[in-house]
């Protein structure tokens, strides 16, 4: 009696690998940081309660840094892109079928898109015509910490939970990514109160560093592939 091996053949899934697209996120992003902060120069990138002269004068006395600083980010929007299109791929490859993969989606997504909108308001306050008008650089500025803020945090915590709670309920990453991936989830979202109270902005900070630790780490250890025997332990463990 001849075996029938396609019953428990294995199935790979064709996407880049989750683990180095986000730990090459995290390496753009925070080369660009670093040309804005104190370790890139003064005067550094400020908070949003400073004085418009003292706005003013920053983005008069480091446009280059500004433009380096845009110049990742967007790269790194990009990189964001396509890991929020490749870990929802994977997630459905896996078989989840819950929205809450396609919330995962529009989280990334969204956050992908508010970072290429903040590069590009980061860019055009470093350009000759722009940077002189005061009033203008202080209007975009506040634009740009919205869209790199709020922007960022609110709808990265939503990819995080969209990937953490389906992953909890079919045991597809570890306890402890997903540990962090909840409370994530939940303080990004409360970064929103930032909008209507400036104490809060530390929720958006305390959303993004530990926020590059979950997306390389959920990077690596999502499985990449299944079979008729994963196919049915999944299926057991909702």
């Amino acid at each position: 009696m001849s075996d029938t091996p396609s019953s428990n053949a294995t199935r790979r899934h064709a996407s880049p690998h989750l683990g180095l697209i986000a730990v090459i996120f995290t390496v753009l992003f925070l080369a660009g940081l670093y040309p804005v902060t104190i370790f890139g120069g003064r005067p550094h990138f400020l908070d949003p309660w400073e004085t418009p002269d003292v706005i003013i004068n920053f983005f008069r006395a480091r446009p280059g840094a500004v433009l380096a600083c845009a110049f990742f980010h967007f790269g790194a929007a990009i990189v964001l892109g396509i890991f929020t299109a490749s870990i929802v791929s994977r997630l459905q490859f896996l078989g989840v079928r819950a929205a809450r993969a396609f919330i995962a989606l529009f989280g990334g997504l969204a956050t992908a898109l508010d970072m290429m909108a903040e590069a590009s308001v980061l860019s055009a306050m470093a350009r000759p015509g722009v940077v002189e008008n005061g009033s203008l650089i202080v209007a975009l500025y506040h634009l740009q910490i919205a869209f790199g803020g709020v922007g960022f945090s609110v709808p990265l915590g939503l990819l995080f939970g969209g990937v953490s709670i389906p992953a909890s309920f079919m045991k597809l990453l570890p306890k402890w990514i997903i540990g962090l991936g909840l409370p994530l989830f939940a303080v990004g979202e409360l970064s929103s109160l930032y909008l209507i109270s400036s104490p809060a902005l530390f929720l958006i900070p305390l959303t993004r560093f530990p926020g590059f630790v979950w997306l390389i780490a959920a990077g690596f250890a999502l499985p990449k592939i299944t079979g008729a025997r994963t196919k049915q332990a999944l299926v057991s463990a909702t």
